[in-house]
């Protein structure tokens, strides 16, 4: 049993009031929430708190939990997703220049399988949508964070010594040999349904999933991972700023682009990528670049190009691992298909070849 609440309603006024109240006096006299969020890998509730005495604490936070999902709970776990997750606001939220929930608490059981963060509320707030797309605007925000967080920890010596960075042990294999029985459900799921143009981008990287999982990239910084509208809140705080970044349990070491072409990819859709992929890669450049990292669209294209098949990956795989639902199986069929448009327009098969031809990763 964890020493910490669990689920939603499994927090109590006792166990929260310490965790809030600044100076340690006041107590919540009731509590009350709702779900949250369409995380399947977490769940999330906005609590609404009564103090005991004005000022005593928030009056409303957000509060994470794992998954009451079996399956999708076992799959974070094997990944380590929420060890991650909570190191990554214990150590570095507070060191990078991008807009993150401010921690109240966080709590980890031994196993990594149970956790709780406690943050900020940081609505009212317009939450990204993976099917609902966005505008070039909110695009543009997305890329600006993206760059924020890579420029400040763009090959940081450390990157490599920080454990909760590092793949669980034994996992590139364990998912290389987990890959095609991903490949062939999503295939029967959503035969018909997706481009046969497209569904051959599967096809094709399926043939090649050792040594996509593989790679050893030359160019590292902290990724988010899963760098997409589902994952962002825009006009945060009644519109007093523009954009947070939440979600970090897939963060970790890697190369910078894998999350700008999974964004532009699987993230905004073709419909504003393709009248807009220009403007947006050159932003990306120009934020690097003015935050110390000079990069060029020349540098960072091939990069890019391979970037796209981690939104073909993610979605396959996470098809077959995580609880199913409607909308679940509506969002991992967009983000294969805004993924492999990405991958057809520009040949990322044909980068993914080179890169393990050459080593150019």
């Amino acid at each position: 049993m964890a020493a910490f609440p669990t689920n939603a309603g499994a927090v109590t006024p006792e166990w929260l009031a310490p965790r809030l109240c600044a100076g340690g006096e006041g107590a919540i006299v009731a509590l009350d929430f709702v779900p949250i969020g369409t995380g399947q890998v977490g769940d999330t509730a906005r609590f609404t708190l009564t103090w005991d005495r004005p000022g005593a604490g928030p009056q409303t936070i957000a509060a994470k939990f794992a998954s009451a999902d079996l399956t999708s709970r076992s799959t974070a776990a094997m990944f380590g997703l929420y060890a991650r997750e909570v190191n990554f606001y214990r150590t570095l939220a507070g060191a990078i220049d991008v807009r993150t929930p401010h921690v109240h608490a966080s709590e980890l059981s031994a196993d990594g399988a149970e956790f709780v963060l406690l943050f900020e509320d940081l609505g009212p707030a317009r939450g990204g949508n993976q099917l609902d797309g966005c505008s070039i605007e909110d695009a543009r925000h997305g890329v600006i964070q993206a760059a924020a967080l890579h420029a400040s920890t763009y090959g940081a010596p450390w990157l490599a010594d920080a454990a909760w960075l590092q793949p669980v042990p034994g996992i590139v294999e364990r998912m290389s040999e987990l890959y095609p029985q991903a490949h062939a459900l999503f295939r029967e799921r959503y035969d018909g349904m997706l481009a046969p143009e497209l569904m051959a981008i599967c096809d094709a990287l399926n043939a090649d999933i050792a040594g996509y999982y593989g790679r050893n990239p030359a160019l590292r910084a902290v990724c988010h991972g899963d760098f997409r509208l589902d994952n962002m809140l825009f006009d945060v705080c009644g519109g007093r700023e523009p954009i947070a970044v939440v979600d970090w349990q897939t963060a970790g070491a890697d190369c910078p682009l894998k999350d700008l072409g999974y964004f532009l990819g699987c993230g905004i859709g073709s419909a504003v990528r393709r009248p807009h992929e220009d403007e947006l890669i050159d932003l990306y450049c120009a934020q690097m670049s003015r935050r110390g990292v000079p990069l060029t669209r020349a540098m960072i294209w091939d990069r890019y190009r391979l970037g796209a098949l981690h939104g073909v990956a993610t979605a396959v795989f996470s098809a077959a691992f995580v609880v199913r639902t409607e909308r679940g199986d509506a969002n991992f069929l967009s983000m294969a298909r805004n993924s492999c448009e990405l991958a057809l327009d520009h040949d990322s098969i044909g980068a993914l070849k080179t890169c393990l031809e050459t080593g150019s990763c």
